[in-house]
């Protein structure tokens, strides 16, 4: 098992792709922490991956509630190895209709809250002096401008940017930063990515999603569970060389 004794915290790790990191990391012999607003779901979903795993509470909008997770977490096993910045929002629209409070949620979660909790479990990792590997997940759409999603583009290119900035500063205490991009992902979020899509392309329901999986080069939509071999490769010490990277986990719709 390659992540045998450690401790990883997920954010966002309730539902999606954030719960099969989970159930994989567990699976690899980590301790996880599912870290979401939604904590009841949150502890549902870590009982269902058993004792290894709990559900905590986090706002990452918050940095009292990030600052209390930390703290939480090292009372309860006394470290943090891993880092999986999951939790994330989505909205869109045409430029000219895109509203200030849009720009600002988005920004406060995808971008802000991303960053502090990064910040806040580097600062243990150094104190704790073993090093650490920290995953944040970006997404193709921060490879690209898309027409009516240029507000969580941009998030995402700053997760990105984040990631490599993050990662060249942090690696002198050892500390791994990476990405992940997803494509497409057939998650309950996508189901209203699809409505959105439909009422600003004029399209009939599921009619985007079902396009937009065709022309995936692999010939699906991705699942959560396609992403869980890249956040345990990033997470152990097959990665310790790879500092500052985003691997495209897309089914080949980005390449670079």
């Amino acid at each position: 098992m390659k992540l045998q004794g450690k401790v990883a915290v997920i954010t966002g790790g309730a539902r999606g792709i954030g719960l099969a990191i989970g159930a994989r990391y567990v699976a690899e012999g980590a301790t996880v922490f599912l870290a979401d607003r939604d904590v009841e779901e949150a502890v549902k979903a870590a009982a269902a991956l058993g004792p290894q795993a709990q559900g905590i509470a986090l706002d990452v909008t918050d940095a009292a509630s990030i600052e209390a997770m930390v703290k939480a977490v090292i009372t309860q096993v006394g470290g943090i190895d891993i880092l999986v910045n999951n939790a994330a929002v989505f909205d869109m629209g045409p430029v000219l209709e895109v509203t200030e409070k849009s720009i600002d949620f988005l920004f406060a979660v995808n971008v802000k809250g991303l960053f502090l909790c990064l910040q806040a479990v580097a600062r243990q990792m150094v104190a704790q002096g073993r090093g650490g590997k920290i995953i944040n997940m970006a997404s193709q759409a921060g490879r690209r401008g898309e027409a009516l999603v240029s507000i969580y583009c941009a998030t995402k290119a700053a997760v990105i940017s984040l990631t490599q900035s993050a990662g060249l500063d942090l690696i002198k205490h050892r500390i791994n930063v990476n990405g992940i991009a997803p494509g497409v992902v057939d998650t309950p979020m996508w189901d209203e990515v699809d409505a959105l899509f439909a009422r600003y392309e004029n399209r009939p329901l599921g009619e985007k999603k079902r396009l937009v999986g065709e022309a995936v080069p692999y010939g699906r939509m991705g699942s959560p569970e396609d992403h869980t071999g890249a956040a345990v490769f990033l997470a152990s010490a097959d990665a310790d060389y790879v500092v500052a990277q985003t691997l495209n986990v897309d089914g080949g719709n980005w390449m670079s």
